[in-house]
């Protein structure tokens, strides 16, 4: 049995068969509907939950629709069902939900209430995501990137705007898969400085530069993500948009990138933010590549999680 709660608890090898089971699985149900059952179902007879604290559609759709492909049925449950922490302790509901079910994801807020659940439970736990990180979607990345663009190993990826979660798993990624990162953002928005401090004790370049065009010189991938969340206030959304204007991915920005350069963005998108159509929709962008390689990467995920 094998948590999945971050890409820097999880050894280099395993990621990179992870990785490989992504593009092995997407390759074989090539052409087929998207309810055909796998040739292989390593899910019979298996049942995932899967807690929501935090809405979702990518996560949720694509854990669902990876389950059901591989044999197995989800429980969808929201925060609403389980008062996770409030009216039972995230250890025994941990505990509890072991003895129902052979599988638990969780998208949440706090990564104490991941890490608690991991603790406690007798089965696999995968994180969704938390306030601190993201490593499914990045996982996703990582299988979107080499399918278009071969190996990320020695590649220069540039992150614009803030250094949130999603950037996170960017910079564990970068000291595990042997990349380099830039971070172009403010001061004000800077990932922290342990993720930062740990990949660059892997060998790997972190750099943190300003300026935008600065940045993306020589970039392989560039990548941005919202200025806002859903849970910021309205005086904070103004706040980060001045801050974060100068980072906005557009043509020009892309420019000073390598011809071949991708873009990529996790998704919801506000087109005109952080990002401009002609970049979204453009030959550059592999934004909806991404999004469909959170099912297949998510599957080799939980295939690893249960040592199928």
């Amino acid at each position: 049995m094998n948590h999945f709660l971050d890409i820097n608890k999880t050894s280099a090898a395993d990621l990179h068969k992870i990785i490989s089971e992504g593009h092995r699985i997407k390759t074989a149900r090539k052409g087929l509907p998207k309810g055909t059952p796998d040739a292989e179902q390593p899910l019979a007879n298996h049942m995932v939950a899967l807690i929501f604290e935090k809405p979702s559609t990518r996560t949720r759709v694509s854990f669902d629709v990876g389950v059901r492909q591989m044999g197995g049925e989800t429980m969808v449950l929201s925060g609403r069902d389980m008062q996770l922490g409030h009216g039972e302790t995230i250890a025994d509901t941990a505990r509890v939900l072991s003895r129902y079910v052979d599988m638990i994801m969780i998208r949440t807020f706090e990564e104490a209430t991941l890490l608690e659940m991991a603790e406690y439970a007798s089965v696999p736990v995968i994180n969704g995501l938390t306030d601190r990180t993201h490593p499914c979607q990045i996982m996703a990345d990582i299988m979107t990137f080499e399918e278009n663009n071969g190996p990320i190993k020695g590649k220069k990826v540039v992150w614009t705007g803030d250094g949130n979660n999603v950037c996170a798993s960017f910079i564990h990624a970068a000291g595990q898969f042997g990349f380099d990162l830039t971070f172009a953002g403010p001061e004000q928005l800077d990932p922290e400085q342990v993720f930062v401090d740990e990949a660059r004790a892997k060998g790997v370049n972190i750099t943190i530069e300003r300026d935008a065009e600065k940045a993306v010189q020589g970039a392989d991938l560039v990548v941005a993500d919202t200025w806002v969340s859903m849970h910021d206030a309205q005086s904070a959304r103004e706040r980060r948009h001045n801050l974060l204007r100068p980072y906005q991915v557009n043509d020009a920005l892309m420019a000073q990138a390598k011809p071949d350069a991708k873009f990529m963005h996790c998704l919801p998108a506000h087109r005109g933010e952080e990002v401009t159509n002609p970049v979204m929709d453009g030959p550059q962008s592999l934004v909806f590549d991404e999004a469909e390689n959170r099912l297949h990467a998510q599957k080799a995920v939980m295939r690893w999680c249960l040592g199928a």
